[in-house]
């Protein structure tokens, strides 16, 4: 029997895809990388991923897994290979208020895990735009961040334990439910990040934390980004460390927002350099019961500090949500930065993390430089302020490969020099491994091909990705 045929008899014709029904899983979400899989197969559990495995094993096909299709870098992308969706292991097994933790399946969608917390008076901390389509499968190959990250972490740090099956077909038992575990070597951290170039992540033990009883939200305009770094430290002190969310909107972002979405309102017009969208999470009766006047502690907390810093004239202007509706529309000019970003031509995206004081320096910098590679270029950025990631964009006067790569390599030389990273949460899949080859430590890049080359001898698990080829 060839490789499709044993595919249809293990899951059945409908859970087997091929030809114009592969056409869902051939484009990512920013259309730049395209796929002709040999098939797309659709496993329903851990014993059929395994199965899966072991059949493509013996036929010798390359393996790509695939989650909820909202990658930014080529991670899922393939030339022939077959794709495994998780899209079908979609249970939450076990959801446990007493524990705080969730047993997942890696085609549950973030979304629906968020609605599942919430109805236990929890929350599952990982926020961003995606969420109602990206799978916790995903999310932990990638090790996404989001909005959250500044109190919360990375998925990473949600995670305490995972079901991954190897190259092979065996099935890994990580699914650790402890928070101290010193028994050897990290393997259940490996898999996280590792994109899907080690093995498939099945299953997930992940943390849940209080669902905050109220927020409090605020867009402000500070004078520089050095004094909002100073409101970021004086809110951080007076609430315990109870900053939700801290994302910078500079002007060149609003404006694009403006020209992207006309029928989303301004908060200031014309914009000011540094927007800040920020968000306190209250989880304390006492900091989250209304008074007998309707006023909600938190909210006045937000109200006393942003004045007190109006008067110190490092903020300029501000305003605080007073409904659930407003606050949606805050997080919305935010949300919507995927949209705006991507919308202009010959877009060049970049995702670096910065230590929080030289995000002005490389802003400043990359102003200069600019210029020097093409004197028609603009740029444009929206940041995790409070973590130090930027999504720094790029816009080229035309499509020429050589001139891109420059003003990639431009952004690396940056970041370099200011101790930062080229990769923050969107991954590395394709689109970042001339920049591994070029900036990660080659000692570093030795042990991840060895790691590899012990977990997946003939490299067959999502092959191309992440990590560069010798020199």
């Amino acid at each position: 029997m060839n490789l499709i045929a044993e595919l249809t008899e293990l899951l059945g014709p409908t859970h087997v895809l091929t030809g114009a029904d592969c056409a869902a899983y051939t484009k990512d979400w920013t259309g730049k990388y395209t796929s002709d899989p040999v098939a797309v197969a659709r496993p329903a559990n851990t014993a059929e991923v395994s199965e899966t495995l072991k059949l493509a094993a013996r036929h010798g096909v390359d393996v790509v897994p695939v989650s909820g299709r909202t990658g930014l870098v080529g991670g899922a992308m393939t030339r022939g290979g077959l794709m495994i969706s998780v899209e079908r292991l979609n249970k939450i097994r076990e959801l446990r208020p007493e524990t705080r933790i969730a047993i997942v399946e890696a085609g549950v969608i973030l979304d629906r895990l968020h609605s599942a917390a919430e109805a236990e008076g929890l929350y599952f901390p990982l926020w961003f735009g995606a969420r109602g389509s990206a799978m916790i499968g995903g999310v932990l190959s990638t090790n996404a961040g989001g909005s959250n990250v500044l109190r919360y972490g990375s998925t990473r740090a949600l995670c305490l334990g995972l079901e991954v099956v190897l190259a092979d077909g065996r099935v890994l038992n990580l699914m650790s439910e402890l928070h101290k575990d010193n028994s050897g070597y990290d393997l259940r951290n490996l898999f996280i990040g590792a994109e899907g170039t080690l093995g498939i992540v099945t299953a997930a033990v992940m943390k849940l934390v209080p669902q905050p009883r109220a927020y409090a939200t605020a867009t402000l305009a500070a004078k520089s980004l050095p004094d909002a770094l100073v409101l970021l430290n004086r809110l951080q002190e007076a609430t315990g460390g109870a900053v939700e969310a801290f994302e910078y909107m500079p002007a060149s972002y609003m404006n694009g927002l403006a020209a992207a979405r006309p029928d989303i309102r301004q908060p200031f017009t014309p914009p000011y350099p540094v927007t800040i969208l920020v968000e306190l999470g209250a989880t304390a009766p006492r900091d989250a019961t209304p008074s007998d006047t309707g006023e909600i502690p938190v909210t006045l907390l937000l109200q006393e500090v942003l004045a007190e810093m109006m008067e110190e004239g490092m903020v300029l202007d501000a305003e605080i949500a007073q409904t659930e509706a407003q606050r949606k529309a805050m997080w919305e000019r935010r949300e919507l930065a995927a949209e705006v970003m991507f919308a202009p031509k010959f877009v060049i995206g970049t995702d670096i993390a910065l230590p929080l004081e030289q995000v002005e320096t490389f802003l400043t910098r990359m102003a200069a430089r600019l210029p020097l590679l093409d004197a028609d270029a603009q740029d444009m950025c929206v940041a995790h302020l409070g973590d130090g990631n930027l999504h720094y964009s790029v816009y080229a006067s035309g499509d020429d490969p050589v001139l891109h790569d420059q003003m990639v390599e431009a952004v690396e030389d940056e970041v370099a020099a200011l101790r930062g990273s080229f990769s923050a949460e969107h991954g590395v899949g394709l689109s970042k491994r001339p920049s591994m080859a070029r900036r990660k430590d080659p000692v570093a890049l030795d042990v991840m091909r060895s790691i590899k080359a012990a977990l997946d001898p003939d490299n067959r698990m999502n092959p191309g990705k992440v990590i560069p080829d010798r020199a």
